[in-house]
């Protein structure tokens, strides 16, 4: 595991105001990913970014850990969909274009 890949967990909540426990929380419902090494947790800087989104709908919004699960697959499925759509749009215009 390399150092300056991972940032302590106890760091970012002091960061963003919020307590460890929610970390574990969210870790127990499988929404981010925790490493722990020699005693101390670790978050990856890669979910940096998604650990921070987590950290507003649940603290800000006060949405609970399940329905975090729910927005996220919901948004993913946005994502999901839009590409789909992008891809017809671009086979659509194909067959415009050629008409």
């Amino acid at each position: 595991m390399e150092a300056n890949e991972y940032i302590p967990i106890d760091f970012f909540c002091k960061q963003h105001g919020v307590e460890v426990s929610v970390i574990s929380t969210l870790h127990a419902y499988g929404l981010i990913e925790v490493y722990r090494m020699e005693e101390i947790e670790y978050l990856p800087l890669a979910e940096l970014a998604d650990a921070e989104k987590l950290i507003r709908l649940y603290d800000e919004l006060e949405i609970n850990p399940e329905g975090i699960d729910v927005v996220i697959h919901l948004l993913k499925r946005i994502k999901e969909m839009q590409f789909h759509i992008q891809l017809l749009e671009n086979r659509l215009s194909l067959y415009e274009e050629n008409a």
